[in-house]
């Protein structure tokens, strides 16, 4: 019997037999093209919320954020640590969702090593001394994601390639894939941090 979702066969079938590295190199490629992700938590009551952020890393597997605590993000994150993090590349059409843990951290060594003056932006300075919306602000922590699994779209061909597939599979009755859908395990994402931790 022919799979009910020939679309996701193909394209996952395209991605086999490629290393964790390669899968590991793929992905840091579509990385490097985006600056911003939506970051998802959910609520105590269920409901998902999604913001627009810029990981302040992307360096490691573990993808690093600073953020205002006084929001309710934390809330939510220390009521349900489960988190999405995804990407999108809309020139090519590539993206990435990370499924993980995040963990809040207020290391000032951390934020330190994380911080931009640019960030400093989106708190401002209270005025009163404490809240002076820098990295010794006692508003500002890190979230740390860390990954149970990656998944992502790896486009293979231009925008116009992929149209052109795409028209040629409406028109045949065929399955359009113009990229692969590769993804990056618990178990290989905890062999290259534990390697880069070495």
């Amino acid at each position: 019997m022919a799979s009910l979702d020939p679309y996701t066969q193909k394209a996952e079938k395209k991605a086999e037999g490629l290393t964790p590295q390669q899968k590991i190199d793929g992905l840091k490629k579509i990385l490097k093209t985006t600056r911003y992700c939506m970051f998802t938590t959910r609520s105590p009551t269920g409901e998902l919320h999604a913001r627009c952020m810029a990981p302040a890393s992307t360096e490691s597997l573990w993808f690093s954020f600073i953020a205002n605590n006084a929001t309710f993000k934390f809330d939510e994150i220390e009521a349900d640590s489960n988190v999405n993090v995804s990407f999108l590349d809309p020139s090519s059409t590539s993206w990435v969702s990370v499924t993980g843990k995040a963990r809040i951290t207020n290391d000032r060594e951390f934020i330190k090593k994380l911080w931009s003056p640019l960030v400093a932006a989106w708190f401002g300075d209270l005025g009163d001394g404490v809240h002076k919306g820098d990295e010794n602000d006692p508003r500002v922590s890190a979230i740390q994601v860390v990954p149970d699994e990656i998944r992502y779209w790896y486009a293979q061909r231009s925008s116009v390639g992929q149209m052109a597939e795409i028209a040629t599979s409406a028109i045949t009755g065929g399955t359009a894939a113009p990229g692969e859908l590769r993804t990056i395990t618990k178990a290989e994402i905890q062999l290259v941090e534990g390697l880069n931790t070495v």
